[in-house]
């Protein structure tokens, strides 16, 4: 029995040794991952021109460009405390979380585990019953668990890995997206405000000049020198100019409302943050290294999250493709059962005596499935192709929104020269309009039109450099800069780290606040795709 013994367990552990190397030996079906072609051109439509440069730059903090320190303390709150961004963050531990799961799938599982304890009292009225006997009282125990191992012979749990590790980069891929969009976001409706205030600074100016030509009306009126239409049509002109001053402050104030948003906090006052650089536009660089299309596949995240959306599914062919063939486990019971007549005996339970297993190979096969397996391998394919039409979509797109930006940051630029001399031209015809009117020379319309003139032309300046300081940050923002800015933190805030391992256990994957983070790639591509097998993470 000794012998026997022995010749089992042996078995037993060469069995083992079989089922540990088989997963890992066998093949897996469904195609490899192949990065999809991207149409893009040589170079950017606008980069003929002098203020913008094929050199590349990374433009990890492009927003200092500006030299706007309010703008500077502005994104870092934003970076720091944005909801938007946070949730983006809290989808990179789902996927990640997933990607555990993943990995886990790959060994075996336990389906079932029982124990009992049952106390027995035979019958002695039974037919079955010997005469004179007394019923014979005992205590029964068993504790067993039944697990079960699929051979990953067709890669079905290595392709899931593969798909889950895409769908975790990707959702980093994303997040950065939405640090890129906030980052435009900040800086845009930063602009925004300063130049709602610009505007509105511009109207009082021109407020203060029309009054001072009522003055000249009034008092030609007065002296009997001009008719009342010309103070009606002075105080017409000067009402419709304070009238526009309302109109900037709601502008203003819903440009501060919107900041407030992106900086996660409800809509307050900012007139503390905002004291600094008040009314003045920012100043962006004079010339932009817009680098070439191709760049625009290694550092925009929305083209590294639609190429790594497409591996992921690529590897759900592999895993849908898997269910066409026999799915072979290796199945077992393990436990121990006793029965003692003099009370229960936990001990006999857990001693070689009491132990009971079984264990052995089984497979199971969905042959006739009605071609409801061979769809599901055809609709993945589908959402494949899909993707990958996406990421070409999303290409081409990104190369219309550098163009944009380019297009809009040069012609503002030489829109605002014409538009200075404009202004020049206006504030010039105001001083001879209103002299020449004092002496007689000329009628009041030459003045109003003046008037007009001027506070159009000085808006207009205005909003010229709004526009050149727009198109630089929708260029900035379409060549994927500033993203760079997290590769030193963490995905969701301490504060947050705190509240999810406060109820529950996110072990190495969300260390306390001090300890290191994980660490995550930089910009994910294909080529951070770790292997298959992986050990638990438990």
């Amino acid at each position: 029995m000794v012998i026997l013994g022995l010749v089992r367990r042996r078995a037993a552990r060469r069995a083992l040794s079989v089922a540990l190397v088989l997963p890992l030996a066998g093949c897996a079906v469904g195609p490899d991952f192949i990065s999809p072609t991207a149409p893009i051109t040589d170079k950017f439509l606008g980069a003929k021109s002098g203020s913008i440069k094929s050199a590349h730059r990374d433009y990890r903090d492009w927003w200092k460009g500006f030299h706007d320190p309010t703008l500077n303390e502005l994104v870092q709150i934003a970076y720091n405390q944005n909801l938007t961004l946070l949730s983006a963050g809290t989808r990179v531990l789902q996927a990640r979380a997933v990607l555990g799961i993943a990995i886990g799938s790959f060994y075996p599982q336990v389906q079932q585990g029982t124990g009992s304890l049952i106390y027995t009292q035979p019958s002695a009225a039974t037919p079955l019953a010997l005469p004179n006997a007394k019923p014979t009282q005992f205590w029964t125990d068993a504790l067993a668990a039944q697990a079960a191992w699929e051979l990953d012979f067709w890669g079905k749990f290595r392709r899931g890995v593969e798909s889950a590790d895409g769908a975790y980069l990707a959702s980093i891929a994303s997040y950065d997206d939405v640090l890129v969009t906030l980052l435009g976001d900040v800086a845009a409706t930063y602009i925004g405000i300063r130049t709602a205030e610009q505007l509105i600074a511009i109207a009082r100016s021109n407020v203060t000049k029309q009054e001072e030509v009522l003055k000249i009306a009034r008092a030609k009126y007065t002296g009997g020198g001009s008719s009342e239409r010309d103070v009606f049509q002075a105080t017409n002109v000067l009402e419709q100019t304070k009238a526009a001053i309302p109109q900037l402050t709601i502008q203003l104030q819903q440009g501060e409302h919107a900041l407030c948003v992106l900086l996660g906090i409800p809509p307050v006052s900012l007139n503390a943050l905002l004291a600094r650089s008040r009314g003045r536009i920012p100043v962006p660089p004079s010339t932009i290294a817009a680098g070439i299309p191709a760049d625009l596949l290694r550092r925009r995240p929305d083209v590294r999250a639609a190429e790594l959306a497409a591996l992921a599914q690529n590897a759900q062919i592999g895993v849908a493709e898997a269910q066409l063939y026999p799915a072979i486990s290796i199945t077992g019971t393990f436990g121990g059962a006793a029965s003692t007549a003099n009370g229960h005996n936990l001990g006999q339970l857990v001693s070689s005596r009491g132990m009971t297993y079984a264990a052995g190979p089984s497979f199971q096969w969905n042959v006739l499935n009605y071609g409801q397996i061979t769809n599901d391998v055809r609709l993945q394919d589908a959402r494949l192709q899909q993707l990958l039409v996406d990421y070409q979509n999303t290409v081409i797109k990104a190369q219309q929104q550098v163009d944009d930006g380019i297009s809009a940051f040069r012609q503002s630029r030489l829109q605002v020269g014409y538009l200075r001399r404009s202004a020049d031209a206006a504030r010039g015809a105001l001083r001879i309009g209103t002299e020449q009117y004092e002496q007689g020379a000329t009628d009041f319309t030459t003045v109003l039109t003046a008037e007009q003139n001027l506070f159009q032309a000085e808006s207009n300046v205005a909003t010229a450099l709004a526009n050149v300081a727009l198109g630089a940050t929708a260029i900035y923002r379409a060549l994927g800069g500033g993203w760079q800015i997290r590769e030193d933190s963490y995905f969701v805030t301490a504060a947050t780290r705190d509240q999810m391992r406060a109820r529950t256990n996110w072990g190495e994957l969300l260390p306390p606040a001090g300890q290191p983070q994980p660490p995550a790639p930089g910009l994910p591509s294909p080529a951070d795709v770790g292997p298959t097998v992986r050990p638990p993470e438990w």
